[in-house]
């Protein structure tokens, strides 16, 4: 992290206009936009800045002339003095609709390219000093500032550079819902504040960083946030620059950085079920698979996964109750939903690698993972979920699908419900079930008379193929039923996911009824 400081020359003329001090009890109504006022210079391709300095015991915001030496790598004098911080405004010379904006809070002007683009696009771009440990009532009145003052939009998009994800976290783990996006580069985070990431990620506030794998905060800090947030359901986009350390930060090409805030600065909530209201919470549900893409500029390539380079899927969490009851449910879904909104019980984890799941949802499937209450699977929550489904416009004939004992459970319910399962699909299945006093593999003869199709699809080393499986297909035949074994040479129970999933897709596409 860079410390570099500079401080204000004693020769610095403030320009103090009473009409335009501005405190945070004087704000306009929401949502109007109003100009900036004070003296005006001109930052990179000639947008308009305006400086201001900010007292910190009063609130007061008051135009202030820009000092003649800023020019230099980080520009402006960053350390509080006398209790007073340099705040400034660069306009668009064309705002967007609704106002968005960006502000850093260390380091302006420190590789800009990703501000500047911004500007071209229509954002507002804001700094106010930073004081590390106390983003608290200075950066609240700059909030305010922008916000009810001049009519910038509510939520705002955050650069945070090095010591800036200090600054961005710090805030914005205490402020989620004045955050669009964060975007940080090389990032240092707090120890206190990754306590504050969870409240991130409640807001559906998505991240995205850009790191250097040479980087030395790299492993203890974006590392640590990338896998709370994944496991928080947050949505997490990495750019990893292969062979870069701390320096230099951005990308030449800021493109890519802007394109992700412009798209976040809106979120879309037009998939959300219409059973999933606003006690059901947002998360995301996508592949943590790597790729590698060229920084033709940077000559070098980098590893980025996420959101931003795989497809995303909205995931609703409904609150549960103590009863246990349908609302513990939770639901994925597709981009796109396919006719007749086919959908899958699930009640094995859904695991970031399921090639399986992110086929079915590629071809408009919505994936519904049942309550698991105390007793373990209960039917009758099943049977809830299963209704509250099909009153709200899905298939009739869900697919069922299951690993292990959790497949069991699976063949339970279609046993109860054989009219109601187009298709069964288990992963090295244990035919155990809870939710039923006769184990499953005993009772098969349901199904063959309703004559549900099912894939088992399975290890050459698990050791259930031949006690579960090898039973399951030999008993199933000799009651006429459709089953179809699938067998990978040299795998054994795990990997729980498949890797090839067009077999299975297949399988359930040709069999849906």
């Amino acid at each position: 992290m860079n410390s570099s400081r500079r401080h204000f020359r004693s020769g610095l003329k403030f320009f103090f206009a009473a009409a335009v001090v501005w405190t945070s009890s004087n704000a306009t109504p929401a949502d109007v936009y109003v100009p900036f006022d004070g003296e005006k210079t001109t930052w990179h391709e000639g947008f308009d800045r305006y400086d201001f300095i900010m007292d910190d015991a009063t609130g007061a915001i008051t135009p202030m002339t820009a000092p003649a030496s800023d020019v230099t790598s980080f520009g402006i004098d960053e350390s509080i003095q006398g209790g007073k911080r340099h705040c400034v405004v660069v306009i668009p010379k064309k705002a967007a609709p609704g106002h968005p904006w960006s502000w850093r809070g260390c380091y302006w002007n420190h590789q800009p390219q990703t501000e500047v683009e911004l500007l071209r696009r229509g954002f507002h771009i804001a700094f106010v000093a930073p004081d590390p440990g106390r983003q608290g009532k200075a950066w609240d009145v700059w909030y305010k500032f922008m916000t009810e003052n001049h009519g910038l939009a509510k939520r705002a998009a955050f650069v945070g550079m090095s010591k800036g994800g200090v600054n961005a976290f710090n805030w914005g783990g205490v402020n989620p819902d004045k955050v669009a996006c964060i975007y940080a580069d090389n990032p240092a985070v707090y120890d206190e504040d990754f306590a504050k990431i969870p409240e991130l990620a409640k807001h559906d506030v998505p991240l995205l960083h850009i790191v250097g794998t040479e980087d030395f905060v790299l492993q203890r800090h974006t590392m640590v946030v990338e896998n709370m947030y994944h496991q928080l359901g947050g949505s997490f986009t990495v750019i990893m620059k292969e062979g870069v350390a701390h320096h230099p930060h951005s990308l030449t090409d800021p493109t890519p950085i802007a394109d992700w805030i412009e798209q976040h600065m809106h979120p879309v909530e037009a998939n959300r079920p219409a059973f999933a209201d606003s006690t059901y919470s947002k998360a995301y549900y996508y592949s943590l698979e790597n790729s590698l893409i060229y920084l033709k500029k940077e000559d070098t390539y980098a590893t980025v996964r996420g959101p931003g380079y795989v497809p995303s899927y909205d995931r609703y969490d409904g609150p549960g109750t103590g009863n246990f009851h349908a609302d513990a449910m939770s639901i994925v879904v597709p981009q796109k939903p396919a006719p007749g909104k086919p959908w899958v019980f699930h009640p094995t984890p859904l695991e970031r690698d399921s090639a399986v799941d992110m086929a079915l949802l590629a071809k408009g499937y919505h994936i519904v993972l049942p309550p698991i209450s105390g007793p373990g699977a209960v039917q009758k929550q099943w049977d809830e979920v299963y209704k509250r489904m099909v009153d709200n416009g899905f298939s009739t004939k869900v697919v069922m699908e299951g690993t292990g004992a959790k497949a069991g459970e699976s063949y339970a319910w279609a046993i109860a419900n054989p009219d109601k399962v187009s298709v069964i699909y288990a992963r090295n299945p244990y035919l155990h079930s809870l939710m039923s006093k006769t184990p499953p593999i005993d009772n098969l003869a349901p199904l063959a008379k309703a004559g549900v199709p099912i894939l088992h699809d399975c290890g050459s080393l698990d050791p259930w193929l031949k006690d579960q499986t090898g039973v399951v297909e030999k008993r199933y035949k000799e009651l006429g039923g459709k089953i179809t074994v699938l067998v990978t040479e040299g795998e054994g129970h795990f990997p729980v996911s498949r890797k090839d999933p067009k077999p299975v897709v297949d399988f359930i596409l040709s069999n849906q009824r």
